[in-house]
């Protein structure tokens, strides 16, 4: 079974990456979001196993002292994690895999799989981002100055990934992350793996 790839993607909150991964996944066949690990607690609505591995904070410090992650990061007070074996085995099964985590997680799964494909996610502006993160337009000045200056603090990592998307038209964002993907499926490498029994047959 030919090896998936494993797919960073990072943006700023407010840049409207998690819409884009969502509607990737829906077009295309054999990829997937890994399901982090957390241990906040589960909000109504949520599933677990869906929208998060949730455990006990004891259980995730004894992954994190086995090596479990790939990358871990304490937010808030609660752990978020990315399950090793987890990954390892959605690869080895021919998935391609989403990681969705910031630029400092990128960073630690880049460390360890140098083959994984990075993409960071732009705003088409600031003003545009500081609209977004606004929202309905009920919070306070200083909650929204606070989010920009992270949201800013983020994207002076984006010239660590190999590719940039800026998410101006959704349509647009959503084609180019999709031709990444599509384009990574179909290198010299991955062709030879997928279809070893057609091109023998070519060459033969």
């Amino acid at each position: 079974m030919p090896q998936g790839t494993l797919f960073i993607v990072s943006a700023p909150s407010g840049a409207g990456k998690t819409s884009l991964v969502r509607e990737l996944i829906e077009r295309l066949d054999g990829i997937q979001v890994s399901v982090s690990h957390t241990t906040r607690p589960r909000r109504e609505g949520e599933v677990d196993g869906v929208n998060y591995h949730f455990v006990e904070r004891a259980e995730f410090e004894r992954m994190i002292d086995e090596g479990d992650f790939f990358e871990h990061a304490r937010v808030f007070d609660n752990y978020y994690g990315t399950s090793r074996r987890a990954v390892e085995e959605l690869l080895a099964a021919g998935q391609d895999v989403i990681l969705e985590i910031d630029w400092q997680g990128a960073r630690q799964v880049r460390e360890q799989l140098p083959d994984a494909v990075s993409i960071f996610i732009l705003p088409p502006s600031r003003e545009e981002l500081e609209r977004r993160l606004s929202g309905r337009g009920t919070d306070e000045h200083a909650v929204i100055a606070s989010r920009m200056r992270e949201a800013v603090s983020e994207m002076s990592h984006y010239d660590e990934y190999d590719y940039v998307v800026i998410n101006d038209d959704f349509t647009t964002a959503e084609q180019e992350l999709q031709s990444l993907v599509i384009a990574r499926r179909l290198t010299t490498e991955r062709t030879r793996e997928r279809h070893a029994p057609l091109l023998a047959s070519l060459l033969a």
